[in-house]
């Protein structure tokens, strides 16, 4: 039986762990998920799950007048935050770590949405992210908003419509403003899924979402698990 847990919090269906769930699996944690919406957030025990990830999803970091768990997430990320425990933030969920850490989140002068390289600072070309640098592989990016680089925080990426694509806080939180994670076959969901965004998006269109993902969508899938093992793998012992 495995003795580490994984919990993820999902905000949609198909913006789920992806590749990162067999890597998961292949370090001995059992995964979990606990759906935004539906499951009672304020439940969870900040310090209870080895390895707490917060996934992706249409909404702001900051609209907890419409969606009232976000303070939930929120206050949850804060003391995981604190206590250094292991915690990775993927589109959405980095945005709620940059403002669990105090930083302001915030709609983008654009949005984002397609494959394209990342720019990996000097800390970020010694981090797990070396695994999917620009040279190696465009990733997958699709948000409107953007946040602050929080303070103590290490930017680990950028790109050239957004500075803050990543991140490392502490010695065991990892932000991800970009989808490392995502299986080629399983975009057809989010072409379906964001098809109001995609249509209401200049530039954005679902066939040439459809032939980027095919051709960098493979070779993602081989990067993102590497990028993921080793972030695993380098993590400082905690228990």
């Amino acid at each position: 039986m495995p003795a580490k847990t994984a919990l993820a919090i999902r905000h949609v269906p198909f913006e789920d762990l992806g590749t990162l769930e067999a890597v998961l699996t292949a370090h001995g944690y059992a995964v979990a998920y606990r759906e935004a919406g539906l499951y009672d957030l304020g439940s969870i025990d900040p310090l209870g799950a080895n390895l707490l990830v917060v996934l992706g999803g249409p909404i702001g970091a900051y609209e907890e007048d419409v969606y009232s768990f976000v303070l939930d997430e929120l206050r949850l990320l804060e003391r995981r935050l604190q206590a250094d425990l292991p915690t990775l933030g993927i589109c959405l969920g980095a945005q709620m770590m940059a403002r669990a850490l105090g930083a302001k989140v915030y709609p983008g002068h654009g949005k984002e949405i397609g494959w394209s390289p990342l720019r990996l600072t000097a800390a970020g070309q010694q981090s797990c992210l070396r695994f999917i640098s620009a040279e190696k592989t465009p990733v997958l990016h699709w948000h409107g908003d953007t946040f602050d680089l929080p303070d103590g925080a290490t930017r680990l990426a950028s790109t050239e419509a957004y500075e803050n694509q990543a991140f490392a806080w502490g010695r065991r939180a990892l932000a991800l403003q970009f989808h490392a994670e995502v299986r080629a076959r399983d975009l057809e969901r989010w072409f379906i899924g964001h098809a109001c965004e995609i249509a209401g998006t200049a530039g954005v269109a679902v066939p040439d979402l459809r032939r980027d993902t095919a051709r960098w969508g493979p070779v993602l899938e081989a990067q993102g698990p590497q990028a993921f093992d080793a972030w695993l793998r380098e993590l400082p012992p905690w228990r």
